[in-house]
């Protein structure tokens, strides 16, 4: 354990800003079975802050009521099964980038969708 960061959190994380960050967070709960992990509201109850856990990684959210913009990321995330998860994703309201394929022999089978916040999620198995 280290004292410098909270209990079985890596030590990178994503931080996406988003805004519209409560569908975000339920995007990430349907599609990738994430789990909220924390979450700190502004005064007025609106999402200031939120970390979510999907497998062994924690992706933070940021609430877009700030001057703070970012732009769209792209995330990498293994998974037992790509096609699976791709079309859990498709069906949480995700608009596909690129059907799962694989590129050439050795390559993973990967696909893209984008999130309701813009973000770019490549889902891939090896």
């Amino acid at each position: 354990m280290e004292p410098w960061k909270p209990t079985s959190y890596p030590s990178l994380s994503p931080y996406l800003i988003a805004s519209d960050a409560e569908a975000l967070i339920a995007f990430i709960e349907t599609a990738f079975d994430g789990t909220l992990l924390r979450r700190f509201d502004r005064d007025d109850g609106s999402l200031m802050h939120a970390e979510v856990k999907v497998d062994d990684s924690v992706v933070m959210i940021g609430g877009g009521a700030t001057d703070v913009q970012a732009s769209a990321p792209h995330l990498h995330l293994y998974v037992a099964n790509a096609a699976a998860v791709f079309a859990r994703a498709v069906a949480a309201g995700a608009t596909v980038v690129q059907q799962p394929q694989r590129r050439s022999d050795g390559d993973d089978l990967r696909g893209g969708v984008r999130d309701p916040s813009g973000a770019t999620w490549w889902i891939a198995s090896q």
